[in-house]
């Protein structure tokens, strides 16, 4: 795909770039915090061009075991990082920058003109950024020769990313009339920001359905019970429990939560006492200096005070 669409390597890198940093924003106060292997940044500190160009078709060199875990974080990597494409690629067919695609030229007479607005401006097409996700990122699992669970589980999870992009997308209208009134509006349909994706796969994540890792035709629930309850395709499935990633254990490329930053007075995950998983933290006060209360003099400088506060940070043991 790479050498057929070389100018789409790009599209590829932003859209690795995507997944993987909203993976980082959403789980960043938990004990899984989308950690990803450090050999992969370079000396600048940023992700490398050639790491992140092939990030998506081979993310097992980012998210190390995770990736291959069944886990509910297998699960929303898969997602988000196929919606990370979907949402490159199309917002690349809209800046006009490949010749394959453009806007969503299908809207453009429609509306409605005695309500006073119609289609109109570049609105996002999705059709071509959902096609190139699944060309590039199922065909390793549609291609493997033994049909297992967790092929099938990245298949359902690929496409339920891609879905949340098509499903939250939006209608953004300008008005037009004299003086600035709104006698008539031109709209048109523009995809979500990615945080707003990120945070919608989260809540799947959170409400994740375990599934049976005995395939027959199509994945089904693991509870017996329930199994009359159809997985809908925007559902986030996965076949084995997290561990509880409180310590770190190198085999399976788990950091732990030992000297991670706690908040002392949250209930929440980031709280020092599921933080640090019962362990108990430490404290210590940090000294921090800074220009204030500043002034503009005549002529002409800048005169500052120097500040200084002191902050308590907590860390697990």
């Amino acid at each position: 795909m790479c050498k057929k669409k070389p100018y789409l390597l790009s599209s590829i890198r932003e859209g690795a770039r995507l997944g993987i940093q909203e993976c980082r924003n959403q789980f960043k106060h938990e004990r899984w915090n989308c950690s990803i292997l450090p050999s992969i940044y370079t000396s600048s500190s940023s992700l490398s061009l050639s790491v992140l160009s092939s990030a998506l078709a081979s993310a097992h060199s980012i998210f190390g075991y995770e990736l291959t875990s069944g886990t509910k974080e297998t699960a929303f990597i898969s997602a988000v990082t196929a919606a990370g494409l979907v949402h490159s690629v199309t917002r690349s067919c809209s800046a006009g920058n490949m010749t394959e695609c453009s806007c969503d030229t299908s809207l453009q007479n429609g509306g409605s003109p005695s309500e006073g607005w119609h289609w109109g401006g570049c609105s996002d097409e999705l059709q071509y950024g959902m096609w190139f996700s699944r060309k590039f990122l199922d065909a390793p699992y549609k291609n493997s020769s033994d049909s297992d669970v967790l092929s099938a589980m990245h298949l359902h999870n690929n496409e339920a990313g891609r879905l949340a992009v098509a499903k939250l997308m939006t209608v953004d209208c300008r008005c037009h009339g004299v003086s600035g009134s709104c006698a008539v509006k031109t709209c048109w349909k523009s995809m979500s920001s990615f945080e707003k994706i990120g945070s919608y796969l989260k809540d799947k994540y959170e409400n994740s359905i375990q599934i049976s890792d005995k395939l027959k035709g199509k994945v089904r629930r693991k509870e017996k019970n329930h199994r009359k309850i159809p997985i809908k395709k925007e559902d986030l499935v996965y076949t084995n429990r997290s561990p509880n990633y409180c310590v770190e254990d190198r085999k399976l490329g788990i950091s732990g939560t030992h000297g991670r930053e706690c908040n002392r007075t949250s209930d929440g995950p980031d709280g020092c006492n599921l933080l640090c998983c019962g362990r108990g933290y430490n404290t210590h006060v940090v000294r921090h200096v800074e220009r204030c209360e500043c002034k503009f003099v005549w002529c002409c400088y800048v005169r500052c005070r120097r500040c200084e506060s002191m902050t308590d940070v907590h860390t697990c043991k």
